[in-house]
C-alpha cells in the first residue's frame, strides 16, 4: 500500500570519493531544504581528501569504506542502512534547490504507481569553462524536451520507492567505476513493469568541471561503450532523450562529413558533401544551437557545434565498436553488463 505525503520519508543517499569543495557545498544545500529529509546518509568511498570528515562534522549519518567500490555499491550501502519510504539519490557534486525534497514527496504523492522519479541538470552550470557550460547545458536541453514517461534512472538526481528498490536487486556492482549503473537499474526497472517519471521541475546544479580529457574519457569509454553493450543485449532502442531519431541521423551525418573530408584529401570535389553533412547537421540540431545562442550567446553555439558534432562522431563509433563486440561473442572484450544482479541487496548490512 502505497503512503500519503505525511506517510512518506527521504532518505537522502550521497555517495562521495573525494568530493572537495564541492561536496561542501552539497551537504550545505542539503541543510538548507524544505522540508527537510527524514536522514542523509553520506557513504565515503575510500576517500583520502578528507571528505569524510566533513561529512562527520554536518552531523549526517556517516558509512565508511577503507577502499573504492564504486557509487553502484556505495549507493545500495547508504540504501541498506536508510530508514525512508523513498530513497533520494544524489551525487557529491550537485547542490539542490531548497524545495528538492517537497518536489520529491508530492510527485510520489500524487502518483501512488510512481516507482521512480528522476530530474534533470538546471541552465546555469558552477563551473563558468567553456566545456563545463557546453555539457551541462547539453544535458538540460536534452532533459527538459524528453518524454515525461521514462525508461532511464540518474543517480545524480533520483528518487525510487524504497520497496520497489530492493525488489530489483538494487545497482549492479558490477559496475565498479562510475558507469551506467543508473541507466542500467532504469531498464530493469521498466522490464519488470515499473514506472519511471521524468520529474522536468527538480533541476540540480552541477558544479563538476570538464576538460577535454575528462569529457571524451567519460562519454566513450564510462558511457558509451557500456550503454551499447546494454542496448543490444536488452534489444531495445528508445525513441527518447540522445536515442531519438534527430540524434541517430546526426550520427550518420558525422560519420559521412568525416568521411568526405578524408577523400577530399585526395579528390578536392568531396568538400561539397562534406558541406552538405555539415549543413545537415546544423539544419538538425538547429533549436539546440538556438538554445545555445539564447543563454550564452552566438559565440558560444558556434564554439559549441564542433564539440557536438564529435560527441556524435565517436558516438556512433562506440555503436559500432559495441555491435562487432555483440555479434562476435568478444565477452572479455565486452563492458561489464548485467540484467541479473542479486534479488537480495542486504548481505551488505
Amino acid at each position: 500500500m502505497r503512503q500519503t505525503m505525511s506517510q512518506q520519508t527521504v532518505s537522502v543517499i550521497v555517495p562521495v570519493y573525494n568530493g572537495g569543495e564541492s561536496f561542501r557545498q552539497c551537504l550545505s544545500s542539503l541543510a538548507q531544504t524544505n522540508p527537510q529529509p527524514h536522514e542523509i546518509i553520506v557513504v565515503a568511498d575510500g576517500d583520502t581528501d578528507g571528505s569524510r570528515d566533513v561529512a562527520r562534522a554536518t552531523g549526517v549519518r556517516l558509512i565508511v569504506r577503507d577502499t573504492p567500490g564504486g557509487p553502484a555499491l556505495a549507493r545500495n550501502l547508504g540504501a541498506n542502512a536508510a530508514c525512508g519510504t523513498l530513497l533520494y539519490f544524489v551525487d557529491a557534486d550537485v547542490t539542490l534547490p531548497s524545495d528538492a525534497i517537497g518536489q520529491v514527496m508530492a510527485a510520489f504523492t500524487a502518483e501512488p504507481e510512481l516507482s521512480a522519479l528522476i530530474g534533470s541538470y538546471d541552465d546555469a552550470p558552477g563551473d563558468a569553462a567553456f566545456l563545463s557550460q557546453y555539457k551541462n547545458l547539453l544535458h538540460h536541453y536534452v532533459h527538459q524536451r524528453g518524454h515525461e514517461q521514462a525508461w532511464t534512472f540518474w543517480g545524480a538526481c533520483g528518487a525510487i520507492r524504497r520497496e520497489d528498490f530492493i525488489a530489483v536487486g538494487g545497482f549492479d556492482e558490477g559496475y565498479n567505476k562510475p558507469s551506467i549503473e543508473d541507466i542500467e537499474l532504469g531498464a530493469r526497472l521498466v522490464q519488470r513493469g515499473h514506472r519511471i517519471r521524468l520529474l522536468k521541475a527538480l533541476q540540480v546544479k552541477h558544479l563538476k568541471r570538464w576538460t577535454a580529457t575528462s569529457l571524451l574519457r567519460t562519454d566513450f569509454t564510462q558511457r558509451a561503450l557500456p550503454w551499447t553493450a546494454l542496448l543490444l543485449k536488452s534489444k531495445h532502442m528508445p525513441n527518447d532523450l540522445n536515442l531519438g531519431l534527430t540524434s541517430r541521423l546526426s550520427v550518420i551525418c558525422a560519420h559521412g562529413l568525416v568521411g568526405a573530408l578524408l577523400i577530399s584529401l585526395i579528390q578536392p570535389r568531396a568538400l561539397l558533401l562534406a558541406a552538405v553533412q555539415a549543413l545537415g547537421l546544423t539544419m538538425l540540431n538547429f533549436p539546440l544551437y538556438r538554445f545555445f545562442a539564447s543563454k550564452r550567446g552566438p559565440w558560444f553555439a558556434l564554439r559549441s557545434m564542433p564539440w557536438h558534432w564529435l560527441y556524435y562522431w565517436y558516438g556512433g563509433l562506440a555503436f559500432a565498436i559495441g555491435f562487432a563486440r555483440h555479434h562476435l561473442g568478444d565477452s572479455s572484450a565486452e563492458t561489464r553488463v548485467s540484467t541479473t544482479p542479486t534479488d537480495d541487496i542486504s548481505h551488505h548490512i
